[in-house]
């Protein structure tokens, strides 16, 4: 059993096999480590695109209907621009 296992750890061919796997795995400019970080990176970026693309098309449902009617831009200018004709006052009410 000892000289069957002792054969094999002297086989030229697992030595380099053995040899290239933990250079490729620890050593490499894109070992183990390197590429679980890129991994999570991905997921990241790929995480931040789906919520700007959720942003994108929440605007766009919300542009289409301001653009549809006159009524709606003006509601829409007067809650978050806080816009207000001449002949009126606007007074804001903070809460603390």
């Amino acid at each position: 059993m000892r000289k069957q296992i002792w054969t094999i750890l002297k086989n030229k061919y697992f030595i380099v096999t053995t040899a290239f796997v933990v250079w490729v795995g620890f050593f490499d400019q894109n070992n183990l480590i390197h590429q679980q970080m890129l991994r999570s990176e991905l997921h990241d970026v790929q995480k931040e695109r789906n919520f700007y693309l959720d942003e994108i098309d929440s605007d766009t449902r919300t542009y289409l209907e301001i653009v549809g009617s006159e009524e709606r831009l003006e509601k829409f200018a007067r809650e978050k621009y806080l816009v207000k004709r001449d002949n009126e006052d606007v007074f804001l009410i903070v809460y603390e």
